[in-house]
């Protein structure tokens, strides 16, 4: 475990020090991102739903994280150390919620789902301590951390997700007993996913940028 803090502590302040103004580039985005509205995201399908609990032990289900915000879904798990995996998503996750502290128009219209894919280790209690990573500013949008109720729930939330998880061949493999490919979805408020983005794609300059082309579209639509 602390193999992995010290990895997640590395990627939290390698996206910590941009604005929202002028999130620099690096050397795996070295582009500018679109202008927001200058473009537009079709719609892929409708976001699953599935029976979940969250990080208070609250069942419920994850309909009720995907629908009524703009929201940014990260399937992880708190035991992974692949640094282009869930350490990066999560902090690309804790960057989004930085930038919403100073921004009130995504700490109101934007939410963040990391969603465990291994619930036989990340039980409500173990996400609650992994959540206090990242919370320390309690204001900025909504961040949930949840995790599936059975490991059939489980099954048919990753199906339905394409998401693909697989035990590593080596349960002490220092990436952590678990391999799957990074997939983070952008899902509007009416709970239909909108942009899927990988680790080679998952830019937090670009997800701010969608987000608020979501928002625009939002505006454009309630004056036709």
């Amino acid at each position: 475990m602390l193999k992995n803090f010290l990895s997640l502590t590395f990627v939290l302040l390698s996206v910590s020090q941009a604005t929202a103004a002028d999130l620099p580039r690096d050397s795996d985005y070295d582009y500018e991102p679109p202008v927001p509205g200058s473009y537009s995201l079709p719609v892929v399908k409708a976001a699953a739903d599935g029976a979940i609990f969250d990080s208070n032990g609250k069942p419920l289900n994850l309909r009720d994280l995907t629908h009524g915000r703009i929201t940014v879904l990260s399937f992880i798990y708190t035991r992974c150390a692949a640094m282009k995996a869930c350490p990066y998503a999560a902090g690309v996750l804790n960057q989004l919620h930085s930038l919403s502290v100073d921004d009130p128009t995504l700490a109101k219209n934007m939410r963040l789902v990391s969603m465990s894919f291994d619930p036989d280790y990340d039980t409500p209690q173990r996400l609650a301590a992994y959540s206090e990573k990242f919370l320390e500013e309690k204001s900025g949008c909504e961040w949930r951390f949840a995790t599936a109720k059975s490991r059939s729930d489980l099954e048919s939330i990753l199906a339905a997700y394409g998401q693909a998880v697989d035990k590593r061949a080596n349960a002490s493999d220092p990436q952590g007993p678990l391999y799957h490919i990074l997939r983070v979805f952008l899902i509007d408020r009416a709970g239909r996913i909108r942009n899927i983005y990988s680790s080679g794609t998952l830019d937090p300059r670009l997800v701010v940028a969608d987000v608020k082309t979501l928002l625009l579209e939002e505006t454009r639509l309630s004056k036709q």
